[in-house]
């Protein structure tokens, strides 16, 4: 009996352990096939990871350049509403000004009813006026000469004026003089003018243009003439000239005053030619302008004959009467510089 118990516990310990070494088998098994698997999964995963960051990277560049793009479209878009801001505030003044200048015709236009109302009860009294003074004109009168019977008829003047040395030295106060009275003999002008005989202006503001006429700007003239010294060559063609081409337009009545002392240009004919060019008649056979002239006699003293040739004087005076005499003016040869 003893024997047989033996026997039974060694059979169920041997199947004990044949169990036991199964199931380690099996489970060393399973942990061999997991090893040998798990370094492809993990390559798989990283390829798959790589490709993705990648991906990520080419998406992130792009997105970088659209900002980029989309910064210089935000710059360029604030500039232009930025122009059109300003665009906006100029349209509104100009809206405001336009406002406030059809306020002003409002009131313009009602002025303008009144006073064509007063033009229209007037306008009797001026006619009578321009015959009065159409028949004044018919007969001569004193208002209408200077020295020598200069007509005085026009409504704008020019003055062409010597500045060379010799009228600095010996004409000037006589010519302010006879400044002053040319400009009394007319009381009223449309324009006046100032250059001198090499056609430059007394007042560079004015060139090419006529200076209003008033009593301040009168005295201005005599005031800036007092010490004037600009540039000259003693001929007053190139004055002559300048004044024609700038300023006799639109069938204005223009007289042009030449004060000079000397001609020392080569011709006396070629200057007669020009200025006929230049001063053509019109349909009627007038002149576009009056040229009229005084000449003073400088040249003529003891003092000034020891540095100046007389015959410069007697050119001038030859050129100016036939100057004169072919475009409708007077030419007056003073025979002192006294008062």
């Amino acid at each position: 009996m003893k024997r047989h118990r033996r026997r039974d516990i060694e059979v169920i310990s041997l199947s004990f352990l044949d169990c036991i070494c199964c199931g380690f088998g099996a489970i060393i098994l399973l942990l061999t096939l997991v090893r040998m698997s798990e370094p492809q999964a993990i390559e798989q995963a990283r390829e798959d990871l790589q490709g993705r960051i990648a991906r990520l990277e080419r998406e992130l560049y792009e997105i970088r350049g659209e900002t980029t793009i989309l910064s210089r479209e935000l710059v360029g878009k604030r500039e232009q509403l930025s122009l059109d801001r300003e665009a906006v505030a100029r349209l509104q003044g100009d809206l405001s000004s336009l406002r406030g200048e059809f306020k002003a015709s409002r009131e313009l236009s009602q002025v303008q009813d009144v006073m064509q109302g007063r033009f229209l009860a007037a306008q009797q009294q001026l006619t009578e006026e321009m015959k009065r003074l159409q028949e004044e004109s018919q007969r001569p009168a004193r208002s209408k000469e200077l020295v020598g019977g200069i007509p005085v008829d026009s409504e704008y003047v020019i003055f062409v004026i010597d500045t060379s040395g010799s009228m600095q030295r010996f004409a000037w106060p006589a010519l302010l003089r006879k400044m002053s009275q040319t400009l009394d003999a007319y009381p009223k002008v449309k324009g006046l003018q100032v250059m001198n005989d090499e056609g430059v202006y007394m007042f560079s503001t004015y060139a090419g243009k006529w200076i209003p006429d008033t009593p301040g700007r009168r005295q201005a003239v005599i005031q800036r003439l007092t010490g004037w010294n600009a540039y000259s060559n003693s001929s007053p063609v190139e004055g002559i000239e300048a004044a024609i081409r700038s300023l006799a337009k639109g069938g204005l009545k223009i007289s042009i005053y030449v004060f000079g002392d000397e001609f020392t240009g080569r011709s006396v004919e070629g200057v007669l030619r020009a200025v006929e060019r230049m001063n053509a008649k019109d349909s009627s056979g007038a002149r576009r302008v009056r040229i009229h002239a005084i000449g003073f006699p400088t040249l003529f003293s003891a003092s000034a004959q020891a540095e100046f040739s007389e015959s410069t004087t007697v050119r001038f005076a030859m050129l100016m009467r036939a100057l004169c005499e072919r475009n409708g003016g007077a030419f007056v040869g003073l025979n002192s510089l006294e008062p």
